[in-house]
């Protein structure tokens, strides 16, 4: 939000996605089989997302069509009601 604040006058806005777990290729590369059941359960979905269950967000937070109004903020793609 200090990074936001300090650039607004420039034309920039600052803006960040906050994922939970993510599903990727190389999820199996670095856990166990054990650990790979349980990545993402903790989520309200029982499930970590999907790549392209996040991709919307980073494009909406690009494009000044969508969100040129908006500076300063933590877009929390979780999984998890509330957070």
């Amino acid at each position: 939000m200090s990074l936001a604040a300090s650039v607004i006058d420039q034309g920039i806005r600052v803006n960040c996605v906050a994922p939970g777990p993510v599903w990727t290729p190389l999820n199996p590369a670095d856990q166990s089989p054990e650990q790979i059941k349980e990545f993402g359960a903790s989520t309200t979905y029982k499930r970590p997302a999907q790549p392209e269950e996040l991709s919307p967000a980073y494009v909406f937070l690009a494009s000044p069509v969508c969100s040129g109004y908006i500076t300063g903020v933590i877009l929390p793609i979780t999984g998890t009601v509330g957070e």
